[in-house]
């Protein structure tokens, strides 16, 4: 399991096992982000590999939803100690593919191993109700089991976390899992399938394929899958909720965001520089929870913007594997230009560049090649501005100024997307108004990215969800199996005779 050589041929994997994919099949490149250099070649499943992957599944979930909840339990254990004793190799994969700095990238696995702890405790998740002698004799009770196959399909942003929102649950209540991870950086998905094998999964339970438009269709029209989650952007997750809909599927996708953050005058403004910037630049800004718009109330852009900028002065942008790197690159030389793009209309539209990160040139440790675009800061931002209509997932920060708290929210309740909304004040009053009237599923006080933990739900509002469950917490569970409500009476002997009228409670 060592991190792939130089234009290596990845695998898929299926039933348990590598498999090279479709003979004379396409494949696409995966590039060292900071370098530019293409690290490995990943085959892109057929439709007939896609039915190949959910038969195998579907011949898997049989036994395993047969299997007992002690029995997953350890199995899940065991891989929580394996992603635990791996966590550097996850972590090596995702600065090389992704672009992350090591740290960052060490982050994400700790996320993802809390939703594996989390489904550890599947004994109680799946635990249901019973209610005695509803009737003379007859008692009612719910039970929770599974679908059988389900499906993921995930983005380039988070290889190893955004996964395991999904899967750990989904294989804790008893159905089998087929992955199609981002073809960008999908090497942490396949280092999974390999523990996983080693924690003592059965063959087939989970799944890999790679894959792009032509994957994605199968998984969302084959009828051998009965439900499937998704995280990307907007007009992707509404496509894929239609089409899996369509196909009797139940699905929830999770779309893009557009993040606010409103800051009052009375704010500690060391704590909101520090949050915004670390909440904008972070992981190179390609977080569906990024801040990327704060929005000053009165007076607080003037002390807040000065601030920001020494922060942004000082961050070192570099090879996510040089220590001293803050900031790594871009997942992608397309996806750099696209973020360039937007910096550009910015400028055009009338906002004011005071960190201008599209000139970021090689450094010390930032090679030739490399994706790199340095932080962003613009001011004099308004809606209608490209750069604050559209999600950018970049190291963009906008500032849009508002002269009163109701102007604020009413900007932010405005706008499409409803992911997280952060707040930062010292004032109880208004951090308390904001949690009850903004209209977005994560809310934040004087936190920047207010990610809940796992044993809560994610998941946004608005044009952020396509779907009426989140991931994870008691709804990852409730969107993996379906409920059953049981009413039984044993026969008693001394009751005979036929009774033609409605049943009613005795």
């Amino acid at each position: 399991m060592s991190t792939p050589t130089q234009t290596a041929t990845l695998e898929h994997w299926i039933a348990g096992r590598a498999h090279p994919g479709d003979e004379d099949g396409r494949f696409s490149e995966v590039t060292e982000s900071a370098t530019g250099e293409v690290v490995a070649r990943v085959p892109l499943a057929s439709t007939a590999l896609v039915d190949q992957a959910v038969k195998a599944a579907t011949a898997a979930a049989a036994d395993w939803r047969e299997s007992s909840i002690s029995q997953r339990s350890k199995v899940l254990f065991a891989f929580r100690e394996l992603v635990h004793a791996h966590r550097e190799q996850f972590a090596a994969l995702i600065v090389r593919e992704h672009g992350k700095v090591f740290s960052d990238a060490l982050g994400e696995v700790q996320r993802g191993l809390e939703i594996v702890e989390f489904a550890c405790g599947i004994g109680e998740l799946l635990k249901g109700d019973m209610t005695a002698q509803v009737s003379r004799g007859v008692d009612s009770y719910s039970i929770r089991q599974p679908l059988g196959v389900v499906a993921g399909i995930t983005p380039f942003n988070f290889p190893s976390m955004v996964p395991m929102w999904m899967y750990p649950l989904a294989i804790a209540c008893g159905n089998a899992f087929v992955l199609k991870p981002s073809e960008q950086d999908p090497s942490p998905s396949l280092l999974a399938a390999q523990l996983w094998e080693r924690a003592g999964l059965p063959a087939g339970v989970f799944n890999v394929v790679h894959g792009d438009k032509e994957s994605v269709d199968a998984i969302l029209e084959h009828p051998g899958i009965a439900a499937v989650s998704f995280v990307g952007s907007t007009p992707i997750a509404r496509y894929v909720y239609e089409r899996g809909t369509a196909h009797g599927k139940r699905v929830q996708a999770l779309g893009g965001a557009k993040n606010h953050a409103v800051v009052l005058p009375d704010a500690d403004m060391e704590l909101a520089a520090d949050s915004l910037v670390s909440a904008g630049y972070g992981s190179a800004g390609q977080r569906c929870m990024a801040v990327s718009v704060a929005v000053t109330v009165g007076d607080a852009a003037g002390p807040l913007l000065d601030k920001i900028q020494e922060r942004i002065a000082a961050l070192k942008v570099g090879d996510g594997t040089d220590p001293e790197s803050e900031m790594g690159p871009l997942v992608s030389e397309r996806h750099r230009a696209r973020v360039a793009s937007y910096v550009d209309a910015g400028a055009a539209e009338g906002a004011v560049v005071l960190a201008d990160g599209r000139d970021l040139g090689p450094g010390p440790a930032r090679p030739e090649g490399g994706h790199f675009l340095g932080p962003t800061l613009l001011d004099r931002v308004t809606p209608g501005m490209t750069v604050y209509d559209e999600e950018i997932f970049g190291p963009v920060l906008v500032v849009v100024r508002a002269d009163s708290y109701p102007e604020a929210l009413a900007l932010v309740n405005a706008n499409p997307y409803g992911n997280g909304a952060a707040i930062f004040t010292n004032d109880g009053g208004a951090a308390r108004a904001f949690e009850h009237d903004v209209t977005a599923g994560m809310v934040g006080i004087n936190v920047p990215i207010p990610v809940p933990m796992a044993y809560h739900s994610f998941g946004g509002w608005k044009a952020s969800l396509f779907g009426d469950l989140h991931v994870h917490g008691n709804e990852g569970i409730q969107f993996y199996t379906r409920g059953k409500v049981v009413t039984r009476r044993w026969a008693d002997p001394a009751h005979r005779g036929v009774d033609l009228g409605f049943p009613v409670s005795r």
